[in-house]
């Protein structure tokens, strides 16, 4: 009987993860946590050749498959394209990352329809409508992981996030309600939930002293964090170590919530 230790359980060896919004940031860091980690990896943008260079990356860094994938996850035809060539190319998938995100800032009588329209939809429609699409395979399977990019905006607010806070405490209740929809059949959702990271969404906030200050201001650990810092909590969630984790939200923010 072969042993397997504590840190055993957090190896995804034999598994395949998609991760949306795959090409750069936090979902180019998790992707490749999960390489290292044993899993062969998919990416999936709308940039196609920024989602072939971190894929061949990665694939590189880590001897492990790693595909490069385009598509629209605000779109349902497109996302069930996207699992049909992942299929294809991978085979079944196991664990699924719901990280591909947008936001428009600005006061809410400033902000138009459109504005609103492109956050909900790639925020919190393309999760739903990826999860609805891969869900119930891994269900049938008896095995799967989602994860979902959740913030520290699905439970505090900041002026001028109207679209991007409503977004993501709807992420939070949508993991909740497919948690308890699959937790009997071994799939397992639960969102990430990152404070301020140094990611391109945040670029404006960064170059901007007064504003990065205030922000700075609100973390208890009185820093910004680092896309590192992210992973292990992906990996947690994504592997056999959290097993018995469902329809949670794991803040990774440096204390922000805890005011």
């Amino acid at each position: 009987m072969t042993h397997t230790t504590s840190l055993d359980k957090f190896r995804l060896d034999g598994r395949r993860a998609l991760v949306t919004g795959g090409a750069r940031g936090i979902g180019r860091a998790i992707a490749g946590a999960f390489a290292e980690a044993g899993a062969d990896v998919a990416l999936a943008s709308r940039s196609t050749a920024a989602c072939e260079t971190a894929a061949s990356e990665i694939a590189e860094a880590t001897g492990r498959r790693a595909r490069a994938f385009t598509a629209d996850v605000t779109v349902a035809g497109d996302v069930e394209r996207l699992m049909a060539e992942i299929d294809k190319a991978l085979g079944p998938l196991d664990i699924l990352v719901n990280n591909a995100g947008t936001n428009v800032r600005g006061p809410a009588e400033q902000l138009t329809e459109a504005d609103w329209d492109v956050v909900i939809d790639t925020n919190l429609k393309g999760p739903f409508l990826c999860a609805r699409a891969v869900g119930p395979g891994m269900a049938a399977r008896g095995w799967g992981r989602i994860i979902n990019l959740g913030s520290i905006m699905g439970v505090v607010a900041l002026a001028g996030r109207a679209p991007y806070a409503s977004s993501k405490a709807g992420v939070m209740n949508l993991t909740r309600v497919l948690a308890l929809e699959w937790a009997s059949r071994g799939v397992t959702v639960n969102a990430l939930c990152p404070g301020v990271f140094a990611t391109e969404m945040n670029r404006q906030l960064m170059n901007d002293p007064e504003k990065y200050q205030d922000f700075v201001r609100r973390v208890p650990m009185g820093r910004w964090g680092e896309l590192h810092e992210l992973t292990g909590a992906a990996l947690f969630l994504a592997s056999d170590a959290a097993s018995y984790v469902t329809g949670s939200s794991l803040f990774v923010d440096g204390g922000w919530t805890a005011w």
